[in-house]
């Protein structure tokens, strides 16, 4: 499998420039009609949404395309200015994106219907344009039988979607304007994108820390500015709210260092600031007793007011990723029995060459004519590669992957040494 999705959406760039990268109808078959033409390309999907746009490429093996520029050539734009923008994934991180989607757990309101309707319309269109192949039509069904069954099995609370957006509805309440402010976003998944957005939508001034190793391939929302994670103390001292939404099990902020960081040092005049400190992570990221500092106002999951929201939320995440678990390693092990699929056709020629073979002593003491030899030849090749392809191919549909793969290791191996005999 070489599968490869490239896309912009809300989460890295703004609703001006996703506009540039949309598709009509009409447009996107001319740029299916281009992608045809290219020999690297075995299928294409393209899903083209007000929130994100995304091609989908099942290459041919070992075959290497440049998706930025393939993307943004299809729209005209220079992927110099466009390419900060666009998000790259492959193989089996594209798979778990487009079974997650195809659920609405990546969508702005998350679980949201819409999505699933649009994944489904974006490989019927493809499908129209004579531009699908094998591993997309069932990449793209799969991760839509496997969207209805979150949409059937798992009661979505459209409350919850939100735990951004309402921790800073209660924040404004308390009488705490966000606008102009500055602030800090430790974390930058999606609960820290969201969480950015959400305070640039606000007016306020926001920076997101990123890990220096991944700095260069971080996507956050346009407009944030970023800084590496290990300098988040340097900059505590200056902003007014100070949120920690990231998937770590480790600790962002601890009290010695918090204190070490707001006493003292060229930023010591911030010590007097009164600062918020928000965690929307579970488990926690920041230590609890940071609440007792003064002009320190803390508040996590449990203290605001969507405690009971919240928990109901990460249950019904667990659940949705507990089916869309089970349904992408049916995926898997689908594609990785396919990749058996030469190597069972390899294993049936082989066996046939080593039937006539064996067989040459009984041919050179027979009547039959070099034309007539030779026409039993090609039958008995042609029938004992198919014996044995019927009989691999049953055992690819009834065993356990590693079965297969084991048996075909073991053929390989007795069929490799045959001259040996």
């Amino acid at each position: 499998m070489n599968l490869k999705m490239i896309g912009i959406d809300f989460t890295s760039a703004s609703i001006t420039v996703r506009q540039r990268f949309s598709f009509t109808r009409n447009s996107m078959a001319e740029a299916m009609e281009r992608l045809k033409q290219k020999k690297e390309i075995r299928g294409c999907v393209l899903i083209s949404t007000c929130n994100r746009v995304e091609l989908w490429l099942s290459l041919r093996e070992e075959a290497q395309l440049a998706l930025p520029e393939l993307l943004c050539s299809l729209k005209g734009l220079s992927v110099q200015t466009y390419h900060k923008y666009l998000v790259l994934r492959e193989n089996g991180e594209a798979v778990n994106h487009l079974f997650y989607l195809s659920a609405g757990m990546k969508s702005q309101i998350v679980g949201e219907d819409q999505i699933l309707t649009q994944v489904g319309e974006a490989l019927s269109f493809a499908r129209q344009q004579e531009c699908t192949d094998r591993i997309l039509e069932v990449l793209f069904r799969m991760a839509v039988t496997a969207g209805k069954q979150v949409k059937s099995r798992v009661t979505m609370d459209k409350a919850n979607f939100s735990a951004a957006h309402q921790a800073l509805d209660f924040l404004k309440g308390q009488g705490n304007a966000l606008e102009g402010k500055k602030c800090l976003v430790i974390g930058n998944g999606e609960m820290g994108k969201m969480t950015a957005q959400a305070l640039m939508e606000e007016g306020a001034d926001v920076t997101v820390t990123v890990r220096q190793y991944k700095s260069g391939m971080v996507q956050i929302p346009q407009g944030a500015k970023r800084i590496d994670y290990g300098e988040r103390y340097q900059y505590i001292p200056i902003c007014d709210l100070i949120v920690s939404a990231t998937a770590s099990p480790n600790v962002t902020i601890t009290r010695e260092m918090l204190q070490e960081c707001l006493v003292g040092g060229e930023h010591g005049e911030a010590s007097c600031r009164k600062q918020i400190y928000v965690d929307l992570a579970v488990p926690r990221d920041i230590e609890t007793s940071i609440a007792e500092m003064e002009n320190v106002e803390y508040y996590d999951m449990d203290s605001l007011p969507i405690q009971a929201q919240s928990q109901e939320m990460r249950n019904q995440y667990i659940q949705a990723g507990e089916i869309l678990t089970e349904e992408i390693h049916k995926f898997m092990v689908w594609q990785e029995c396919r990749d058996m699929v030469p190597r069972i056709q390899q294993i049936g020629m082989e066996a046939a060459e080593e039937l006539v073979w064996r067989m040459e002593k009984p041919f050179g003491k027979s009547c039959l004519s070099g034309t007539e030899k030779e026409m039993l030849q090609q039958q008995l090749k042609i029938t004992t590669a198919k014996v044995v392809d019927k009989l691999l191919f049953e055992l690819r549909n009834q065993a356990e992957p590693e079965v297969l793969q084991r048996t075909v290791e073991i053929m390989e191996q007795v069929y490799g040494n045959r001259k040996d005999i």
